[in-house]
């Protein structure tokens, strides 16, 4: 039975009859194990899903590196683990709602560094500066709990406010109709900004000890880059086989724990041998106490740090990176499709898919991670990689994340790594979403001067823009409230160079084939009725009750929702 499974698996190339852009069926073809809608066994469930879970834990872990110091929380705090297991326990709540509910796709939610951007900007206005060190140090611990604890809420109120923008956008079909206002030339600005406004942060981690951190990035280049076709000798067990030796993939599914191993040995030896000296950033021993300090179980629960406080600048500054993680899930969930051999999503799809996204950032905020939630894009890769596109591993992932949240000292474990070694690995990650965001520019013409005018004029602008404004305080409306919205505002890169880039495209005349809006419409299927998809992006229950009620064709979040019948309709009523 089990060899069976696999098999069935092997040979299913999943192929899908969809529309392409001329209403012509096409198939959809994908050389995939398991497609999305096929269920592995349960023990290849776990294993597949733990690869999925070590996949987004180098994201998750790498948010509080630079949320922390943001909030002016000691190096050593133990609420720093409590604060990554939070994050976890989020995602896996949101992964599986998204995955099962949602859009149904096999995407990984969680914390993202689109927030982080907007998040310095808020942390940067004159009443939320950390005070000076002498002073934190001669603070009581209550007191620089407090410090950090007020800052936090007024990011969860943020948070959850802005993100409502989404969940209403996504469930009521506003930010689906706005769709083809979102070309390439948008999102190719907004995403790849992400990975450049922070490169201050990958250098100043870095730089503590550049050899580790080059050793890190060298390490993770050479596995995920150069072995990735590499497999090693294992010893496996098959049922009525016995013991038996199998060629597996290490380095093609685990480049990144693999360095982080590796390096952080290497920094273990160097601790030991007294090579770095005491109080030295890259000593392994230099945070083991949070490890000590961290209990056991800990189940995170809503407003664990206060109750969250909401201020105008917060929420406007925060919808910033709501907007970034709305046009970046957008252009990971066609890729996704494609990936899992699965038809494009529908629009129904598109729009439950953002607006549960937006529930997850909601909650996010609620429960104080400090961070939303978004479409891992690393977990996109996991699945072009390991050719795994089965919802059902997803949902395991989930469960284990969930797990994992509630164990307070495996989210201790990954604190105490060496700063110079997460430096190392923001170089890669940083510059991977960056590259992400300029994977969107294949779509368009680049022999175009009018393309590469808006190309060049959307990344470097907010680039200059929003440095000026972290550096001079040079809004002076009179109105206090006023003059910190719009300090927020410009000084995030990601937010003026999405809007730069969206307005520039659709107002300088262009033929549809320079803006590559016919090869991003093939991409992006934005039909409601899903009747070719087959009951890939049904609801997983109650779909015979939907199918019978009328009223259901009108809600842009359901499976049976027919675009435009509610404004026909209306037109009709109008005539009559």
């Amino acid at each position: 039975m089990i060899h069976e499974n696999i098999q069935i698996g092997l040979e299913n190339l999943n192929e899908t009859e969809t529309n392409n852009i001329n209403g012509q069926k096409e198939v959809r073809k994908g050389n995939v194990t398991y497609g999305i809608d096929d269920i592995p066994p349960w023990y290849l469930c776990i294993f597949m899903a733990l690869q999925h879970y070590l996949t987004m834990i180098g994201a998750i872990v790498a948010i509080p590196f630079i949320l922390c110091p943001a909030l002016c929380m000691e190096d050593t705090d133990p609420d720093r683990s409590n604060i990554i297991s939070t994050m976890i326990f989020v995602t896996g709540l949101i992964t599986w709602l998204q995955a099962t509910f949602g859009c149904r796709l096999p995407i990984v939610q969680g914390g993202t560094i689109s927030f982080l951007v907007p998040t310095l900007a808020i942390l940067g206005l004159p009443a939320w500066k950390c005070p000076e060190q002498a002073t934190l140090a001669a603070m009581s611990p209550e007191d620089r709990r407090t410090v950090w604890t007020s800052r936090m809420c007024e990011l969860s109120g943020a948070i959850a406010v802005s993100a409502l923008f989404q969940v209403f956008g996504g469930y009521f079909g506003l930010i689906g109709s706005l769709l083809h206002y979102v070309t390439p030339l948008t999102i190719a600005p907004t995403v790849a900004l992400v990975g450049l406004t922070l490169f201050d942060h990958a250098a100043a981690a870095a730089s503590q000890q550049w050899g580790i951190a080059a050793g890190t990035f060298i390490l993770l280049t050479i596995f995920s880059q150069c072995m990735g076709e590499v497999k090693i000798p294992t010893v496996a067990w098959r049922k009525g086989v016995g013991f038996t030796i199998i060629w597996f993939p290490l380095f093609k599914l685990f480049p990144v724990l693999l360095t982080i191993v590796i390096m952080w040995a290497i920094c273990g030896i160097l601790t030991v041998t007294g090579v770095f000296e005491p109080g030295h950033p890259a000593r392994t021993d230099l945070k083991v106490n949070i490890i000590e300090d961290a209990p056991w179980f800990r189940v995170p629960y809503p407003g664990q740090w206060g109750t969250p406080t909401v201020s105008v600048a917060g929420v406007l500054g925060m919808l910033a990176g709501v907007l970034a993680c709305t046009v970046e899930s957008i252009s990971y969930y066609p890729t996704t499709a494609r990936m899992c051999a699965a038809p494009p999503p529908p629009l129904h799809a598109i729009n439950r898919g953002l607006g549960t996204e937006g529930l997850g950032t909601v909650l996010a905020g609620l429960w104080g991670s400090g961070n939303g939630t978004n479409t891992f894009g690393e977990n996109v890769g996991a699945i072009g990689v390991t050719k795994v596109g089965s919802r059902r591993v997803v949902q395991y992932a989930a469960g284990l994340m969930i797990v994992q949240g509630v164990i307070g000292k495996l989210g201790a474990v990954f604190i105490i790594i060496p700063q110079p070694i997460v430096g190392g690995l923001f170089c890669v990650m940083f510059g991977m979403i960056s590259a992400f965001g300029l994977s969107a520019l294949q779509y368009v013409n680049l022999n175009s001067s009018r393309n590469l005018y808006i190309i060049g004029f959307s990344l470097f602008f907010p680039l200059v823009l929003t440095r000026w404004m972290s550096s001079h305080h040079a809004i002076h409306t009179g109105f206090e409230a006023l003059d910190a919205v719009l300090q927020v505002l410009l000084s995030t890169s990601i937010l003026v160079g999405g809007v730069v880039g969206c307005v520039l495209d659709n107002v300088i005349p262009g033929t549809r084939e320079e803006r590559g809006l016919d090869k991003w419409a093939q991409e992006m299927c934005l039909e409601a009725v899903g009747a070719s998809t087959g009951d890939t992006y049904d609801f997983p229950v109650g779909m015979s009750f939907i199918r019978r009620w009328n009223w259901t064709t009108y809600l842009p979040f359901m499976p049976t929702y027919e675009a435009g019948k509610f404004t026909a309709l209306f037109k009709r009523q109008k005539e009559s």
